[in-house]
């Protein structure tokens, strides 16, 4: 979408009296709100988000202090052309300047302390891995560009250690490619070849993480705090305590209308009644639904409920009233194949992690980016961000953030599954990886608490699936209903980014109010032989691209000659 197409649209007949319910208090309901505001001229006070939790921000979440310690699930990747993500956040104002926007100030952020990581690899007890290339052959090269060629509907329900030659699962790209986006073996080759094709341009800096964004703080406190500021000061109406358990629709007529909303108001039932012309949006299914949190002296045990799942138990009945609403068990159906673990570090008056850290990697914290342990048998990774990490957290805390894919194994040196590990026991298993055995006595006396928490869904996006396993955004025949967040089908669009369900929320308001504006394309990345050349050189080790003899004598001297020498 270029310039042209950044318009405002008229403001519509009949808005102000039109109300908007959006089931679900993460960045995909939020987003929608403020499309909804700004670009439907919907006033605030007629939007509701509906959120069972008194929390809203959804995945994006952290919280705590420095006395008992802080927790954060996780944090999503950022990256320049999440175009539709830009978009939001540059039109909400900054917490601290008015005059400033989110994007100003975190654009001003990544300039001034751009990642570029200086050591991605570590083994043997903190020894730096070779991560000075991707560490693929020939064949492995030509599989992945056989992997860009091929159709999603072709590969189908494949999954990655189906598609790919066993000794590409040990090479350096793909231990930087896990553990950046957190991919299984068992997991859909669909989503790597989405993945490939979306960040084509960041591959040839992978090794480095060069091209990644950071926030100054939490993805709390940067992101969602600002945006719900500014819905507040809308109007718009945060409904806590709504537990959404069911919609009632009329399918007359081949179109699809909501026509009530059914919930649990703080646990008393509630009915609200729609019509065509109000607008409702659901959030179906969520990587962090019945997510569990321990301590220093306890693991954090997984929640394996069938029956009380949050919005994959509102998702899977509103599944059964229709074939265009999707098919949840794709997605939720096996808990220990989407689980894993992640951990929440808080130390006081540190004088040996952190230093020892910046010593190992040559990083400050906040421009190193994820570091992985290739020996671990938990296959953990770490991440140092900017310090503070939370807004209220004092000068001599220090956060660190890890997690693990394997949580069903038995650790290197505590000998018990990642899963049934406590709070100490999983710093133990980190401080041995990384070198600093001999000083977990030492360690544990400056640490406040380490909050592990299992999270039953939290790769469910990335199952194997085929086309109709994720609804579509706007149902075929929807007159006042959308689908938002990670279990929505984008087209073109990566799963397990912020960019998609702000791209979902564009895609659903603008649909459903016929706005005349476009929603802003994804990054075509794949289209430009520039960045695809330089991939394809990357793949390559850097050598010079093979020509036959005529081709290289009649590209000599030209302009693609450059790009490909």
């Amino acid at each position: 979408m270029g310039t042209y197409q950044r318009i405002n649209p008229l403001v519509q007949e009949g808005i102000a009296s039109k109300k908007a319910y959006l089931v679900g208090g993460g960045i995909a309901s939020l987003s929608a709100a403020a499309f909804l505001i700004r670009d439907g001229h919907m006033p605030g006070k007629n939007i509701h988000i509906l959120e069972q939790s008194a929390i809203y921000g959804g995945s994006m979440d952290g919280a705590g202090n420095a006395k008992d310690g802080y927790s954060a699930r996780g944090g999503r990747e950022i990256e320049e052309h999440f175009e539709c993500f830009m978009e939001l956040y540059g039109f909400i104002p900054s917490l601290t300047n008015p005059d400033r926007t989110v994007l100003d100030e975190f654009r001003e952020l990544n300039l001034a302390e751009p990642i570029e990581s200086h050591c991605r690899l570590v083994e043997n007890e903190g020894q730096k891995a070779d991560f000075s290339s991707l560490g693929l052959s020939t064949a492995h090269a030509l599989q992945l560009g056989k992997l860009t060629l091929a159709t999603e509907e072709k590969l189908g329900a494949v999954t990655i250690e189906q598609f790919f030659d066993p000794t590409f699962l040990e090479t350096n790209f793909w231990y930087f490619w896990r553990s950046m986006f957190a991919f299984e073996n068992w997991h859909s080759v669909v989503e790597v070849k989405r993945y490939m094709e979306r960040f084509m341009h960041l591959i040839s800096g992978m090794n480095q993480l060069k091209g990644i964004l950071h926030t100054e703080y939490n993805q709390y406190d940067s992101l969602i705090l600002p945006l719900l500021k500014w819905l507040e000061a809308q109007g718009v109406n945060f409904d806590k305590g709504h537990q959404v358990v069911d919609l009632d629709y009329d399918f007359a007529n081949g179109e699809t209308t909501v026509t009530g909303i059914q919930l649990l108001v703080n646990g008393s039932p509630k009915t609200i009644s729609t019509t065509r012309n109000d607008l409702v949006m659901v959030t179906n299914g969520s990587m962090t639904e019945n997510s569990t949190r321990g301590d220093m002296d306890h693991p954090a045990i997984l929640n394996r409920s069938l029956t009380e799942r949050g919005c994959w138990s509102l998702w899977e009945k509103l599944a059964a009233k229709s074939p265009d609403f999707g098919h949840p068990e794709v997605f939720c159906g096996d808990i220990d194949k989407t689980k894993w673990l992640s951990f929440t570090m808080t130390f006081t008056d540190d004088e040996i992690v952190f230093p020892y850290l910046l010593e190992l990697t040559g990083d400050l914290p906040g421009m190193g980016g994820v570091v992985t342990i290739k020996d671990s048998n938990w296959m953990m990774s770490w991440t140092a961000p900017k310090q503070p990490h939370f807004i209220n957290q004092p000068e001599n805390v220090k956060v660190l953030w890890a997690y693990g894919l394997f949580p069903d194994t038995e650790g290197n040196f505590i000998k018990k599954k990642m899963a049934d590990c406590t709070g100490s026991e999983l710093l133990q298993e980190l401080c041995y990886h990384i070198g600093l055995k001999d000083r977990i006595p030492e360690i544990l006396e400056h640490t406040t608490n380490v909050i592990p928490c299992m999270m039953p869904y939290i790769t469910s996006q990335f199952m194997p699936r085929v086309l109709g396993d994720r609804p579509e955004v706007v149902p075929q025949g929807s007159t006042n209903f959308a689908f938002l967040g990670q279990f929505a089908e984008v087209a073109d669009d990566c799963v397990f980014t912020v960019e998609y369900s702000v791209r979902s929320a564009m895609m659903a308001s603008y649909q459903l109010l016929n706005l005349e504006k476009e929603v802003i394309p994804v990054h075509p990345s794949k289209y430009d032989i520039r960045v695809l050349l330089t991939a394809l050189r990357t793949c390559m080790g850097n050598k010079t691209l093979p020509l036959d003899k005529t081709l290289g004598q009649l590209l000599s001297g030209t302009v693609i000659a450059k790009l490909l020498l």
